[in-house]
């Protein structure tokens, strides 16, 4: 459900580019956003009759988690106005990647150390046993002590998970760097049904596979046919309205 919510933040990103950047889009773009939410949301939801859906959870916290992806979404839009304002300042070359996601990064370690406290309280952990709940995860993490439970893989597994975290954020931000900050989300969100593809299959530490349902296939479709159609040349879709 999570996942399936925020696919809003491409209609976000859609509103603050044109708000803050003064971006205008041809209607096969726009088009092209809703097909690519619509085929997450029908790729997503194929295996979502098994878990809780909107109509046992209250409107409010949807709402808030709707509303909230517009920070995640004006974030990005704020890293293309400054590679777009670096290239003026820089008379046409682009601020370098690691500096403008050194700047992020830092902020966001710096708000989750402050709000530490609050969302230790909110996942049931007194702050007092804060040290230790911390000292078990690290123990957790490095597989190093006796009675660890669920820490299989350790370390290489959360090791494999940094480094292609941290290709992945490097990949999209150059794209941003590149391109828009609307298309690097589009092309993010591909990797979404194919994440669940790959899931799907029968992998080490993962028991079993299981089979994808027809409404899944065409979600995925459908999000691809988005993208092509964000992506069409602007002569065609012109010739194509014209038609």
């Amino acid at each position: 459900m999570p996942v399936i919510l925020l696919q809003s933040f491409l209609v976000w990103q859609l509103i603050l580019s044109v708000l803050i950047l003064g971006r205008k889009y041809r209607a096969n773009q726009i088009f092209g956003c809703l097909l690519v939410t619509a085929g997450v949301i029908l790729a997503v939801a194929s295996g979502a009759n098994s878990g809780p859906f909107l109509s046992d959870v209250k409107l409010f916290w949807p709402a808030v988690l709707m509303a909230s992806s517009a920070c995640h979404a004006g974030a990005s839009i704020i890293k293309e106005f400054v590679f777009i304002d670096g290239a003026k300042r820089l008379k046409g070359k682009r601020p370098d990647i690691f500096v403008v996601n050194s700047f992020g990064s830092g902020f966001q370690a710096l708000f989750v150390f402050l709000l530490l406290p609050f969302l230790s309280n909110l996942k049931g952990i007194p702050l007092a046993e804060l040290p230790a709940y911390i000292n078990r995860g690290a123990a957790c993490f490095l597989n190093i002590g006796g009675n660890l439970k669920d820490c299989h893989g350790a370390p290489l597994l959360p090791l494999l998970f940094i480094a292609m975290n941290m290709a992945f954020n490097i990949s999209v931000l150059n794209l941003v760097k590149m391109s828009t900050a609307l298309v690097a989300s589009l092309t993010a969100t591909l990797a979404v049904p194919l994440s669940i593809y790959v899931l799907s299959l029968p992998l080490p530490y993962i028991p079993g596979g299981t089979n994808l349902s027809t409404s899944f296939l065409v979600g995925a479709a459908i999000l691809v046919l988005g993208l092509l159609l964000y992506n069409l040349p602007k002569k065609l879709a012109g010739r194509m309205k014209t038609d």
